[in-house]
């Protein structure tokens, strides 16, 4: 098993043919203040799983803050079918909406994904300050 797609966007969807649209794909965001809030973002992830890989498999994304700790969890699971030699290989494509999302101060955010024991690394988002409006109100006589 191994990640072959892994991002953060502003939308995605699968399609009738078996397309995935992605729109508005992004690695930073600046927010005014922090603790700094995210209305709606999407994880986008694909894992392609092994020949040994089938059946029912537990998974768990969690975005790591720049310590280390967990700031947001996700438990699911997904269903791999048997892999025929004459087909290509099985795979999760995991569109993952999350609204009101928590970052706690600036820095380097983690996402990571944990599946069979093993820990694969999703995307980073980097957080920062906005700078502050220049201008602001006009002088007062």
């Amino acid at each position: 098993m191994h990640v072959q797609l892994t991002l953060v966007c502003d939308d995605a969807r699968m399609r009738q043919d078996g397309k995935m649209d992605i729109h508005g794909i992004f690695n930073d965001l600046a927010a005014p203040g922090f603790p700094a809030k995210q209305e709606k973002m999407v994880l986008v992830t694909t894992v392609e799983w092994g020949r040994q890989d089938e059946g029912r498999i537990q998974f768990r994304v969690d975005l790591m803050t720049p310590e280390g700790r967990p700031s947001l969890s996700v438990d699911g699971h997904t269903d791999v079918e048997p892999w025929s030699s004459d087909r290509p290989p099985p795979r999760t494509r995991l569109i993952l909406p999350l609204e009101d999302v928590i970052f706690p101060q600036p820095g380097r955010y983690q996402f990571e994904i944990r599946i069979k024991g093993k820990k694969l690394r999703g995307p980073s988002l980097f957080l920062m300050e906005a700078p502050a409006e220049a201008g602001g109100a006009p002088d007062q006589p």
